[in-house]
């Protein structure tokens, strides 16, 4: 309790303590906001420009892996790599409020339509998200050698991802 008490006599003993006191609080203040905004901007920033270009490579980092595994315990494949590739990202359809108005002029009836799109916490609401189309997939495997192995690895990966055979490409 001493030492608290010889601090604090020490404090009020500096001319204008009460002004350093202030300056050191503002200043802590300004550095805790700054933090805290800095983090909150990157978090905003990383959420609007990569959301779309990380949602797809992850979909289709997902999507390799599964395949990857899936073809491999095909009888003779062996080990397995598969590369896919996108015509695009996600997309997504919005949900919509339509206002059609009609104005009577001079005997000739015009109807305008308007939609606008829907916002809740000023975010679009979205009504239906279309999964990116597959432009290709390549794959590797060990065992493609074999004709029977590589028309059953065609058959997996043109069954498993909806892609037409001219889009396959399998290579050992």
């Amino acid at each position: 309790m001493s030492k608290i008490k010889a601090f604090f006599s020490k404090i009020k003993s500096i001319k204008f303590w009460y002004v350093y006191l202030a300056v050191f609080v503002g200043l802590c203040a300004v550095l805790f906001y700054f933090v805290n905004f800095k983090t909150k901007q990157n978090v905003k920033t990383n959420d609007n420009s990569t959301t779309e270009t990380s949602s797809a490579m992850e979909y289709v980092n997902f999507l390799e892996n599964k395949l990857s595994n899936v073809l491999s315990k095909i009888s003779g494949a062996g080990q397995t790599q598969v590369i896919i590739t996108l015509e695009s990202g996600f997309a997504y359809e919005y949900a919509t409020d339509t206002e059609t108005k009609t104005i009577n002029s001079g005997g000739t009836e015009t109807s305008v339509t308007t939609q606008t799109i829907i916002l809740v916490s000023s975010q679009p609401v979205v009504q239906r998200e279309i999964y990116p189309v597959i432009k290709g997939v390549v794959v590797v495997a060990k065992g493609a050698s074999d004709v029977n192995v590589k028309l059953n690895i065609l058959a997996a990966v043109e069954t498993a991802l909806e892609v037409a055979r001219n889009k396959i490409t399998i290579l050992f």
